[in-house]
C-alpha cells in the first residue's frame, strides 16, 4: 500500500517497473496534517495494476490518491490520539519481511542487493518508517472500528434492503466437522532412525563424510539437492523442536537427532547474523508400516462408535481426539473452505474422497474413517460428519444468516469508516497537487480551498 510495503510484498516480476518510478520520489501529490503523499506512491499504485494486467481507467490515478489520503488521515490522526507502535512491533514484522523477500532469493544477499540497489540495511531503514505508519493505520482502523456490532433487527433490514432481483444465488452447500489422526511410528522405527542418525553424526565429525553429501544422499526433503541447506531465518520460520535445536547450536556444530511433526533431523548451523541463522539438515521420514495405518483407522472408528451411542455434542469428542494442527481443532471441528474463508463448500468443490463419505449421510451422521494426504505427502485419517446442507438457492434469513451477517456487519463498516473519514476532513488541513484538480472525488479533500503547484 505504501511503497517499500507494496514492494516487499509484490516485488516479484515488476520490481524493476516499480523502483524506476524513483525519479518523481520528491514531488510531493497532497499533505493530510502533518503527513504527505509522493507521487510516487501513486505511480507505483499504477505500476502494479499495468503488472497484473488490469486495465487502466483515465480516472484511475484519482481513485488511488483518494485511498493514500484516507490512510494518511488515519497515520495523521493516530499520531494526534498518541497511538503507540513499540519499536518491537516493526522490527519483528521487519525481520518477517525481509526474511521472505531473503527466502525467495534462496538466502543471497548478493542477489537482494543488486536487485534493490541497495544493502540489506539500508533497504530495512526504508521499509522501517513505511512500515511503522502501516502498524498506525491498521491500529487506527482498530480503534474507529471496534465497537462496530451488528443486531438481529439490523441484519433483518440489511437482507430486506436488498433488491429481490440482486439477492445472490447460492449452489448446493454443506458444512463439514473433521476428527483427525495421525498415525504413529513404532518405537522399533524411532530407534532404527536415531541409530541411523547417530551414525551420520560420528562420520562428519570423524571428517569421514561431509553433511552435504550425506544431505545430498539420504535427506528426505527438497534441500537434498542443495545438501541440506535452508537458508538464513528468523524465529518463527521452523517448528517449535526444530528450532530450539537449531537456535542452541554454535557455528559447525551438529546436534543430536531431534524429532519434528515432520520425522528425524540432524541439524548443522552453519552462520549467525543477530537474530537470523543459517542451518542445514538431513530429514529421514519414518516408515509408516500397513500396520501403524491399522491401528490409526481401528482408533478413529472406536471413536465413531462412540459419537454415535453417545449424545454428547461432536465438538467435545474434538477436543478430546482430533489432531490440534488441524486448522478445525479450533473452530469446534468445521473445517474452513480455503477459497472463501468461511465453512461453506459448495457440493462441486469438495475432494473426492469426502464427496463420497457424505454423499449418503443424513444430518449429523458420521462417516467410516478414510485416509488422505497430509501437507508434506504423509497418510492421516479422518472421519467427517455432515453439519449443515442447503439446496441451490436464493439467500434467505433462514439458511443463510451468517452470511447475510457477515455482509452486514462489513457494510457497517464501510459505513463507519467512511463517516468517520468526512468528519475528520473537515478537521484536517488539507493541499491537494493541482494536477488532481479535476478529479470530482478529490473535491471534499480540498478543505481549506488551496492546491499546491507542481
Amino acid at each position: 500500500m505504501i511503497k517499500q510495503l507494496f514492494l516487499a510484498g509484490l516485488f516479484i516480476g515488476f520490481g524493476n517497473l516499480l523502483w524506476g518510478q524513483k525519479v518523481i520520489i520528491d514531488k510531493i501529490a497532497a499533505t493530510v496534517g502533518s503527513e504527505i503523499v509522493l507521487l510516487s506512491e501513486v505511480e507505483e499504485r499504477i505500476a502494479q495494476m499495468a503488472s497484473q494486467g488490469q486495465p487502466i481507467e483515465e480516472d484511475a490515478r484519482c481513485y488511488i490518491l483518494e485511498q493514500l489520503l484516507a490512510g494518511k488521515l488515519m497515520v495523521n490522526q493516530a499520531r494526534l490520539d498518541s497511538i503507540l507502535v513499540e519499536d518491537s512491533e516493526v522490527q519483528v514484522q521487519l525481520d518477517a519481511r525481509i526474511e521472505r523477500i531473503l527466502s525467495y532469493m534462496n538466502g543471497s544477499t548478493e542477489q537482494f542487493e543488486a536487485f534493490y540497489g541497495q544493502t540489506v540495511s539500508e533497504v530495512r531503514g526504508q521499509f522501517r518508517q513505511d512500515l511503522k505508519e502501516q502498524l498506525l493505520m491498521d491500529k487506527m482502523r482498530g480503534q474507529i472500528m471496534e465497537n462496530v456490532k451488528v443486531t438481529p433487527s439490523e441484519v433483518k433490514g440489511f437482507y430486506n434492503q436488498i433488491p429481490t432481483d440482486s439477492l445472490p444465488y447460492f449452489n448446493a452447500e454443506v458444512e463439514i466437522g473433521e476428527i483427525v489422526a495421525i498415525p504413529s511410528v513404532s518405537l522399533k522405527e524411532k530407534e532404527r532412525i536415531k541409530a541411523q542418525m547417530l551414525e551420520f553424526r560420528q562420520q562428519i565429525i570423524d571428517s569421514t563424510a561431509t553433511f552435504e553429501a550425506l544431505a545430498e544422499r539420504y535427506s528426505d526433503d527438497g534441500s537434498a539437492r542443495l545438501g541440506g541447506d535452508l537458508g538464513w531465518s528468523t524465529r518463527g520460520k521452523f517448528v517449535p523442536d526444530f528450532e530450539a535445536a537449531a537456535y542452541k547450536l554454535k557455528i559447525g556444530e551438529v546436534s543430536d537427532p531431534v524429532e519434528s511433526q515432520f520425522g528425524f533431523h540432524l541439524i548443522q548451523l552453519t552462520g549467525r547474523r543477530g537474530n537470523s541463522i543459517n542451518v542445514r539438515h538431513i530429514l529421514i521420514k519414518p516408515d509408516i508400516s500397513n500396520a501403524d495405518l491399522k491401528i490409526t483407522e481401528n482408533y478413529l472408528d472406536s471413536i465413531r462408535q462412540l459419537i454415535v451411542k453417545d449424545s454428547v455434542e461432536f465438538s467435545e469428542y474434538v477436543k478430546r481426539f482430533s489432531d490440534e494442527d488441524q486448522q478445525s481443532y479450533n473452530n469446534d471441528g468445521r473445517m474452513v473452505n480455503p477459497v472463501t474463508g468461511n465453512t461453506f463448500f459448495e457440493v462441486g468443490d469438495l475432494n473426492p474422497d469426502i464427496f463420497f463419505a457424505i454423499d449418503t449421510l443424513e444430518l449429523g451422521g458420521i462417516s467410516k474413517p478414510f485416509e488422505f494426504r497430509g501437507p508434506t505427502g504423509e497418510i492421516y485419517y479422518r472421519l467427517v460428519q455432515l453439519q449443515s446442507r442447503t439446496s441451490p438457492h436464493t439467500a434467505n434469513l433462514k439458511e443463510d444468516y451468517s452470511k447475510i451477517l457477515t455482509a452486514s456487519i462489513e457494510s457497517k463498516r464501510n459505513e463507519f469508516i467512511n463517516n468517520w473519514i468526512e468528519d475528520r476532513i473537515g478537521r484536517t488541513f488539507v493541499q491537494v497537487e493541482s494536477r488532481y484538480g479535476t478529479c470530482p472525488n478529490l473535491v471534499k479533500w480540498q478543505t481549506d480551498g488551496t492546491i499546491i503547484k507542481p
